[in-house]
């Protein structure tokens, strides 16, 4: 292998909500040693995610396909086994591919994203691994034992993945009994401080490869995932308020105990007190995350390693803390959610290092990003990496689909249902980002079960908090940028099922129907396009 084709470092900080790093104007000073990396990376001011939780948002990061058209928008859906992994492709182009993942959605259910990985170690769940880079044991005990843990881990995992297809098993889950354990003893967040190091420990000493063999490490982290419990030096910084006030401390241990609370929208809005809880809390697990990541990034460096690496930094979604009458990440496509920090750091210079890029781009080009750096993309990837300056044959438009997992809104149903038909949870929900306008519809092709379609239209430049619903006021906009939504919808859900008739090719060069010369004319007319 080429000594020239770099390592790469695929870092997805799970449930990160963009507005909450310094980098990104936020004031407090929650992530310095991202603020850091940024600084000689190139920082994408306006990414979006292609969904709004973890499954179907890891799987685009992974193919490179939205939603509709991998099909894994459900905790029981698999990956189809004719669309290939990023882990797959990479390491049948010769790359060693390793995981380090702290969320079990990713790491331990049977959904096909572990796929091309020769190493994936789970940091969550009733199993931890650990790396297995020193080969296979020898001598009989050692094989004994290392057949005794893969069947553990087998039938373990089995039991794990029960939980995310049986809605009774994910009703146990929520029982006060089972709160704590599965919180604690089963190490819902995982290890972040384990993984790091165990990532940066292959990256630096690569034991058991050859030399000049690449790596591509992809971690998941869960530092900033709900429950909260960060150490109490960050607490006294960011989140005070709670070591001084009962009321806060009961509101907070409730609030961690309360996993059904984590899914559901409020039926009031949180008073003063509960969102300054929930905010601190946020940020003080934002800063100590930071501090874990700027230790990774110290020992990188100090080797030489980062010179020569691709490390790339998104979320695969945000937070709701409370805005909008929302908490946590089940149902919406609002900015709180969907608006994600991306940075990549890239030793080829096809990223300049301290720059910032204002055009809208959606996570899933990462796959092609990365297939690019590594010297393996085709054609029709390559027109489709990141490194691709505005104007040029990427996405000229960005979407995000918010299919409602259906496990969810089952609970929902049978606790709240006036919720779910209030706040339409059981509806599943678009957008589309096209110049400074972002639409989203909520509700099916024409409307179901007497469900009328909702339409919002932002202005995600000026309103970056989406306070202003200008569908009343601009309702030409408001249909031209629907109709691309239906042409999404027609074009790219049979997208995956056509995967392994294109010869490799993921997508096509261009957005759907962006040749349709009556759409090029009214986005043109209305200043999305220019001639």
């Amino acid at each position: 292998m080429s000594t020239a084709r770099p390592d790469i470092v695929f870092i997805v900080l799970d449930t990160q909500r963009r507005d909450r790093l310094s980098c990104y104007g936020y004031p407090l000073p929650t992530s310095p040693h991202l603020d850091a990396f940024a600084a000689t990376s190139t920082r994408f001011h306006h990414a979006v995610s292609a969904a709004q939780w973890t499954v179907p948002s890891h799987a685009t990061l992974f193919t490179g396909l939205y939603p509709s058209a991998h099909g894994v928008l459900q905790s029981y859906s698999r990956l189809p086994d004719h669309i290939p992994t990023l882990a797959e492709r990479l390491s049948a182009g010769g790359y060693y591919t390793a995981g380090f993942c702290n969320n079990p959605l990713v790491g331990v259910i049977n959904n096909g994203l572990r796929r091309g990985f020769y190493s994936f170690l789970n940091y969550s769940g009733l199993l931890t691994s650990r790396p297995n880079q020193a080969g296979i044991p020898s001598g009989l005990v050692g094989k004994y034992r290392q057949f005794f843990k893969r069947s553990l881990a087998n039938l373990l995992n089995r039991v794990q993945d029960s939980f995310a297809r049986s809605e009774l098993m994910l009703a146990l889950s929520f029982t006060p009994l089972m709160v704590p354990l599965w919180q604690t003893a089963l190490s819902f967040k995982g290890n972040t401080r384990k993984s790091l190091d165990d990532a940066a420990q292959l990256l630096i000493d690569r034991k058991g490869l050859d030399s000049d063999q690449p790596i591509f490490s992809f971690l998941n982290l869960m530092g900033t995932h709900m429950p909260y419990h960060p150490p109490r030096q960050y607490v006294e910084r960011f989140a005070p308020n709670v070591l001084r006030d009962k009321a806060a401390q009961h509101y907070l241990k409730q609030f961690n105990g309360d996993i059904y609370g984590w899914l559901a929208p409020l039926a009031e809005v949180l008073d003063e007190r509960q969102k300054a809880t929930l905010d601190g809390m946020y940020d003080a697990e934002v800063a100590y995350q930071d501090e874990l990541l700027g230790a990774f990034f110290r020992r990188l460096a100090e080797s030489g390693r980062l010179d020569s690496t691709l490390v790339i930094v998104c979320s695969d979604h945000g937070e709701h803390l409370g805005e909008k009458q929302f908490i946590g990440h089940s149902i919406t496509l609002y900015n709180e959610l969907i608006q994600v920090p991306l940075m990549i750091h890239d030793p080829s210079g096809n990223l300049p290092k301290g720059t910032v890029r204002e055009d809208v781009v959606s996570t899933r080009r990462l796959f092609h990003t990365v297939l690019t750096s590594a010297g393996l993309a085709n054609e029709m990837e390559e027109a489709l990496t990141l490194a691709h300056t505005p104007g040029s044959e990427g996405d000229r438009r960005v979407f995000a689909e918010a299919i409602p997992p259906q496990n969810v809104v089952n609970l929902l149903y049978k606790r709240q249902p006036e919720l779910v038909l209030a706040r339409a949870c059981d509806q599943p929900r678009r957008a589309v980002w096209i110049g400074n306008h972002k639409l989203i519809e909520t509700g099916g092709d024409s409307g179901t079960d007497g469900f009328a379609n909702r339409l919002e239209l932002y202005d995600f430049q000026q309103d970056p908090t989406e306070a202003l619903n200008l569908s009343d006021i601009l309702p030409e906009n408001v249909e031209v940028l629907q109709e691309c939504l239906q042409q999404f919808v027609g074009e790219y859900a049979g997208e995956g099922a056509e995967y392994g008739d294109r010869a490799g090719a993921t997508e096509q060069h261009r957005a759907p129907g962006f040749d349709d010369p009556e759409v090029q004319r009214r986005l043109r007319d209305l200043g999305y396009l220019e001639d």
